[in-house]
């Protein structure tokens, strides 16, 4: 009998704890919800749900999204600023596009999300890392690193970070540097791209404001999903962006072709918001990531080796754990997997070279007893990693 093709990309082995996916928990999905979602959606709005949608967007949804955010961060943002989106990474795709050719510089963070590194590259471009610290994205290097651009003649296009409760490090940019970066990208004329899907996850204190919210006018692009909040199925996300940025995006071809992205879907979201539905999926999220965020963090101190550590994240999906000398997380994976448990090693998620010595952990997918048992089983693999003799 032939086997069927996968319905979801979330593949887990027997008898390994998966620290590895970055996934919400699907027992936490709500399904109830979207099905009235679903039903209002229809009942209101009936064929034009189900049309061609509008280039920028259903404006119910954008409607909706500006006073949320409007109601959330003190300010909202002008119709002319919103774009639905099929998620961070369709947004991505869409806007080295248009803003870069192959070739074309783009900074990333150094650590950062490993699959938007992957993205890039995907359009041919050349990626320079720039790193961070305890703090974020070191401001002064970024700035080092224009300088030495601009004397040899070259441009960045693009800076794509992830400021707030970053993926992989869960580290938040802070707010002195979030100005300071904010000017720098005025003052040079480089466009950042701050992928926002967290910002609401936050579990001791809010974050700082986005980079967007500081100068919204320009240079940066803000993109934020309904992926980590709501469902990662639904493909659905928005883009904040000065007008202009948002016009050269809705006059695309692919979008003069099909309409916008996921339209259906898109109302179906607009009455998940309207019946006030969303905001209590995400204090409903909150509660248990926070929980399993403290879980997984009280047992990594439990049996971790003490050469390891680890910053506390204050919110988002991801702890990044600092091995002890001379371990190599890639060399450590197939240990730690015979001890059945896996995780994603630190180089994956380096442009440049580097974070071999770190590993990134998830803790939204797996419940706090797994989280508990997948921590026990990393400390026994490294205590026999480091007992095997040097090759």
């Amino acid at each position: 009998m032939q086997t069927p093709l996968p319905d979801v990309q979330l593949f887990l082995r027997p008898g390994i704890v998966e620290l590895s996916w970055g996934h919400p928990d699907p027992t936490l999905l709500p399904v109830d919800g979207l099905l009235q979602a679903t039903q209002a959606a229809l009942e209101r709005d009936g064929p034009r749900a189900l049309s061609y949608g509008a280039e920028q967007g259903p404006w119910r949804l954008i409607e909706q999204l500006c006073a949320r955010l409007g109601r959330l961060e003190d300010v909202a943002p002008s119709p002319e600023q919103v774009m639905i989106t099929g998620g961070t990474s369709q947004a991505l795709d869409m806007l080295c596009t248009l803003l870069t050719k192959p070739g074309d510089v783009v900074l990333v963070e150094s650590p950062t999300y490993h699959l938007a590194l992957r993205i890039l590259r995907d359009h041919g471009l050349e990626l320079i890392p720039v790193p961070g610290d305890d703090d974020g994205l070191q401001v002064d290097v970024l700035e080092e690193t224009l300088a030495t651009l601009q004397r040899q003649g070259r441009k960045a296009r693009l800076l794509y970070v992830v400021p707030t409760f970053s993926n992989p490090t869960g580290i938040t940019l802070e707010t002195e540097r979030r100005r300071e970066l904010v000017a720098l990208a005025q003052r040079a004329g480089l466009t950042v791209l701050e992928d926002d899907a967290y910002r609401e996850l936050w579990y001791d204190s809010p974050p700082p404001p986005s980079l967007h919210s500081l100068a919204p006018v320009g240079p940066v692009v803000r993109l934020g999903s309904f992926s980590k909040v709501l469902a990662p199925g639904l493909r659905l996300g928005w883009m904040l962006a000065a007008p202009e940025v948002i016009r050269r995006c809705t006059g695309s071809g692919m979008l003069d072709s099909g309409g916008g992205v996921n339209h259906f879907t898109a109302h179906v979201v607009a009455a998940f918001i309207e019946l006030g539905l969303l905001d209590r999926q995400v204090e409903t999220l909150r509660a248990n990531y926070s929980r399993r965020h403290d879980v997984l963090l009280n047992a990594l101190a439990t049996y971790l080796p003490e050469d390891c550590c680890w910053a506390r994240p204050g919110g988002g999906f991801f702890v990044w754990v600092r091995l002890p000398a001379g371990v190599d997380s890639s060399a450590l994976l197939p240990t730690a997997e015979s001890a059945g448990v896996s995780y994603v090693p630190g180089a994956r998620f380096c442009a440049g070279g580097g974070g071999e010595q770190y590993c990134r952990l998830a803790f939204t997918l797996l419940s706090p007893d797994e989280l508990e048992e997948g921590a026990h089983r990393l400390g026994a693999a490294l205590r026999a990693y480091r007992q095997q003799p040097a090759p």
